[in-house]
């Protein structure tokens, strides 16, 4: 099919529907009519502006930048902050809630300053706070909250020095509240506060029986390596009492695990941990905050289902769900309302970052066109096996494909046992390529596929080399098997033509990406273009604000990317706000202990040897010397 043949017949409609934009994107990425995708910051009571990613790609590579750039909008943010926080209100003005919300922004899903920045100063009209589960993040924290009407949430194993911090920060009159995560947390707490003459804001957090389902169902239940079970927490309600400090038992906190995707999992556990709220509250605690943790979903693959990277609910139904459910537990009993806090964390950051990357090269498994005269002259097994590509119909598909792998077994015994050539033995395996083509175009559009033929698209897919590491960017999509959305950000109104996985330019059979978002399923392949001649194809990873940046490696000695932030205007334009350069080769060889002026002392002296035994003249010397010193200083990725 020509190239203007297949213009005519593609549409970005097609690409919207064929890389699922609209059902994972927010609302925060289209597709432009010129086939690019675009970024729509929705700015409140104006018309749309679209900005597009080619452009902002420009932008960055004229500012002297490479690929791979991890990009930061700072607009998807600060809307996701202000969707959560408007959501709640709603749903609290609707059901005649008398108390409020407060956020918290788990640290630990992204810890980059300027990422912390943001969610404080952009956070700031909705008290929107911080949640530390160590004393690096504490100390962070504390640096960068200025809101003393938000929430400081102390999670995690607290030490004396943590605990002072936090004490100090109450001194100074934030809202710092101490978690009890586990029974001996308490006597350290309550000695540490008299030691100061504070009195303590403190948090219990309970291990409910109820479990949700997904990658962190571990979170929850009797067994989770956090929380306090009910005699525990008995004994520590007994133990406050015992100390005249029960009046400082204000928070009740649970949390059931990242990325919950069945709405039904976060009702059933609100509705326990109300119980244990008014139970609480009976025996003296004054309570006041009920905090239910992180766990809000997105929906990575747009399924809108129960699927562990989906979810089965929208924000609205969420937020509407919590209110009531805590509402119901309350109600009747003569408690008030208290302030609901969320530490939703991946429904905040996640839309925020884009991992922008070119492509560097492909492997197309794509046959060479058959020469049938020279079949005449090839060996029995090859006549077989083309007798196999010349019957192959819809009928006996299973046939031809046991048949043609006999053959091509049978071909490379042959090979082994010198029988044949490595030029028929070459011609043999593309006439194999040919007869995988011609059954998979057969059963392409069958109902029922038989047993073995599934995945010969798979089997069939191009490689197409990412400028990426995925350990360094992506360790999700490696570790766990998470989906992220990618897709190409331009060329969308042309039909891509091939399939393919994503290969890394590390030497490591992991570092690939082969499963992806599916019109009806996860796919093993992505369909792509074919690359032209001149100019970049350019892939972006979307969704990929929440933990990626601070659980990469350094597999290969592949390091941080370069970053880019934006800030989109209302009239359409948008500003550079920050631009922090990658790691270099000297960077990523410190962080492994080499000491670089040593490293380079040695190449210079191994030079100079070489000069002196007559390989080198002091001129060539000098140039790889300079050489070599270029490149410690240079990008660790693939550089033009």
């Amino acid at each position: 099919m020509k190239k203007e043949e297949m213009l005519d017949r593609w549409t970005t409609d097609k690409s919207r529907q064929l890389y699922r934009i609209d059902d994972w994107g927010a609302g925060y990425y289209n597709i432009s009519a010129d086939g690019n995708v675009t970024i729509t910051p929705g700015f409140k009571g104006r018309s749309q502006v679209e900005v597009k990613l080619l452009d902002i790609v420009s932008g960055i590579t004229e500012r002297g930048l490479d690929m791979p750039v991890l990009l930061r909008i700072e607009n998807l943010l600060d809307a996701q902050i202000t969707r959560l926080n408007q959501s709640f209100l709603k749903a609290m003005k609707a059901c005649k809630y008398t108390g409020t919300f407060r956020g918290v922004y788990p640290i630990k899903v992204n810890q980059q300053q300027q990422v912390i920045e943001e969610v404080t100063r952009f956070g700031a009209q909705y008290h929107h706070g911080l949640e530390a589960g160590s004393k690096a993040e504490l100390i962070a924290a504390l640096a960068l909250l200025e809101d003393k009407e938000a929430c400081l949430i102390c999670n995690g194993y607290k030490d004396g020095e943590f605990v002072d911090l936090g004490l100090e920060a109450v001194k100074m009159g934030y809202q710092c509240f101490f978690v009890i995560e586990m029974p001996g947390e308490l006597d350290l707490i309550l000695e540490r506060a008299r030691v100061l003459n504070v009195e303590p804001l403190i948090g219990v957090r309970l291990k409910l029986s109820t479990r949700a389902g997904g990658n962190w169902s571990e979170s929850g239940g009797d067994r989770s390596i956090f929380g306090l079970s009910p005699s525990q927490l008995i004994d520590a309600v007994d133990t406050l009492k015992e100390q005249n400090m029960i009046h400082c038992l204000k928070l009740l906190h649970f949390h059931l695990g990242s990325q919950i995707p069945n709405i039904r999992d976060i009702r059933q556990a609100v509705m326990e941990a109300g119980r244990f709220y008014v139970d609480l509250v009976s025996e003296g605690a004054p309570m006041g905050f009920f905090d239910i943790g992180g766990g809000l979903a997105i929906d990575y693959d747009g399924s809108q289902t129960n699927y562990q990277y989906s979810k089965n609910y929208h924000l609205d139904e969420y937020t509407a769900d919590v209110v009531e459910v805590v509402m119901s537990a309350l109600d009747g009993k003569d408690i008030p309302h208290p302030t609901i806090v969320t530490e939703s964390g991946r429904a905040i950051v996640a839309y925020y970052s884009v991992l922008l990357m070119n492509i560097l090269d492909t492997a197309y498994f794509a046959p060479k066109p058959l020469d049938v005269d020279a079949v005449k002259v090839m060996p029995e097994m090859i006549q077989y096996l083309y007798d196999v590509y010349t019957t192959v119909n819809q009928k006996n598909v299973q046939e031809c494909m046991n048949d043609a792998i006999y053959y091509r077994d049978e071909i490379r015994q042959q090979f082994k046992a010198e029988q044949i050539t490595l030029r028929q033995r070459g011609f043999a395996e593309n006439l194999f390529q040919l007869v995988m083509r011609k059954i998979a175009d057969e059963t392409r559009n069958r109902k029922r596929i038989p047993p073995g033929l599934e995945n010969l698209d798979e089997a069939l897919a191009d490689i197409y080399y990412a400028n990426l590491s995925v350990f360094q960017s992506l360790p999700d999509a490696w570790a766990i098997d998470q989906v992220f959305p990618i897709m190409p950000i331009h060329r969308l109104n042309e039909r891509p033509t091939r399939k393919a996985i994503l290969a890394d330019i590390t030497c490591d059979s992991d570092g690939k990406i082969d499963q992806f978002i599916g019109l009806h399923d996860l796919e093993r392949t992505l369909p792509l273009h074919e690359l032209e001649p001149e100019g970049e194809y350019y892939i972006g990873a979307f969704l990929v604000g929440a933990y990626q940046e601070t659980l990469g490696d350094l597999h290969n000695l592949f390091g941080d990317t370069n970053v880019v932030s934006i800030r989109i205007n209302e009239d359409g334009s948008y500003d550079f706000i920050r631009e922090i350069e990658g790691d270099t080769i000297a960077d990523v060889l410190e962080y492994v202990e080499y000491d670089v002026k040593v490293v380079a002392e040695r190449f210079r002296q191994k030079a100079e040897r070489a000069v002196r035994e007559g390989y080198l003249t002091p001129r060539e010397r000098k140039d790889i010397v300079a050489r070599f010193e270029s490149g410690l200083r240079g990008y660790t990725y693939y550089e033009r």
